[in-house]
């Protein structure tokens, strides 16, 4: 079971890999993956992410590791997956963060459709955990089903800030950075971009758990950033049908022009939408409201092919020479056990027409 936040405080002593236990692995990335680790000494369980470094290196991304660990260390909010420690040896960086057994939203909506009140219950917490990362200065890029973890109460949690970024309004971004089909028209219009983007992201994200597929597509890179910048989304027909305000609400995150977008234009936009008008923002940054789904408890949430490849190929870290660098992030305190072991409230989604 996972770690619920902690109250922020300063590093007291060195942390390397020798202090965790390796356990499963979860998730691959592009230089590295995903396991489920476990303190030797309190038994508590986080996600470790390991980073090689001949392929950061190679791949010229010194950078963007570094960018990311130094925007972990400053962020801290009950929808992100937030840092609890960094260090590195000589093979590998390790960045350690909260652990969500529940899942990524990935794994679930590609294997079941949710209702529209599940759906909006995701979307309004990752609305927050964009306002606030906002207010930080930073933009995601690259929201999308598989960077939305799940906890095991069900709330979501949005990861990888690999290709995030701090912006300031006065020098609009332009690097074409994220998955490509979750880019916002703006992005390939080469007039620069802000936070706007990732509201049209969390528009595809939203489409694509209503609709279970995305919005937009295209044959090739060029075709499908045609389709995005002069297209307009289908909206099925669907057994049980969509509602209106939801079809609204999804409209209005695909907007092209990012100043009539909702979330973009400001937060109240948002929030007061008739789609997502009847959530309380505040008890839910609280976690005072109930998910609507809840991840199952007697089954796993992950891909098992990661595991099996880890076995196959050896690649699991050894550990070595340790403290290059290190840091602690808060402070660990042992999770609520979950009560509820059951799944919630689903509906089947069915397209109709097209």
């Amino acid at each position: 079971m996972g770690n619920s936040q902690g109250k922020l405080s300063s590093p007291d002593y060195p942390v390397n890999l020798n202090q965790f236990r390796l356990l499963r692995v979860v998730g691959k990335g592009a230089f590295g993956k995903v396991r489920i680790v476990e303190r030797k000494d309190t038994g508590l369980t986080f996600a470790l992410k390991y980073i090689r470094k001949d392929e950061v290196v190679r791949s010229e991304s010194v950078r963007n590791i570094i960018r990311e660990r130094r925007m972990l260390e400053h962020l801290n909010h009950p929808f992100l997956c937030n840092l609890r420690y960094s260090f590195q040896d000589m093979e590998y960086i390790y960045i350690v963060v909260d652990l969500m057994n529940g899942g990524d939203l990935r794994f679930h909506i590609s294997r079941k459709c949710f209702t529209e009140e599940a759906i909006r219950f995701w979307m309004a917490e990752l609305a927050c955990a964009l306002h606030y990362i906002h207010g930080q200065g930073i933009v995601h890029r690259d929201v999308k089903p598989d960077n939305i973890l799940l906890d095991s109460e069900g709330h979501v949690h949005l990861a990888d800030f690999n290709v995030a970024s701090d912006f300031k309004p006065s020098k609009p971004l332009t690097s074409r950075s994220g998955t490509m089909a979750y880019l916002a028209p703006e992005v390939f219009q080469g007039g620069g971009y802000l936070s706007n983007v990732d509201w049209w992201s969390l528009g595809v994200t939203f489409y694509e758990c209503i609709y279970s597929k995305r919005p937009f597509d295209g044959r090739s890179h060029n075709s499908l950033s045609e389709a995005i910048m002069r297209t307009q989304p289908k909206y099925y027909v669907t057994n049980p049908a969509v509602t209106v305000p939801c079809l609204h609400a999804l409209s209005a995150l695909l907007e092209k022009d990012p100043t009539k977008r909702i979330g973009a234009m400001n937060f109240e936009s948002f929030t007061t939408h008739a789609f997502f008008a009847p959530i309380d923002f505040d008890a839910l940054e609280r976690k005072e409201i109930e998910p609507v789904f809840v991840p199952s408890s007697d089954k796993t949430n992950f891909d098992a092919t990661y595991d099996l490849e880890e076995l196959l190929l050896e690649e699991a870290p050894s550990g070595g020479m340790f403290s290059f660098f290190s840091r602690k992030k808060g402070r660990e305190r042992s999770p609520k056990p979950s009560e509820r072991g059951v799944l919630g409230k689903e509906g089947a989604r069915v397209v109709i027409s097209g």
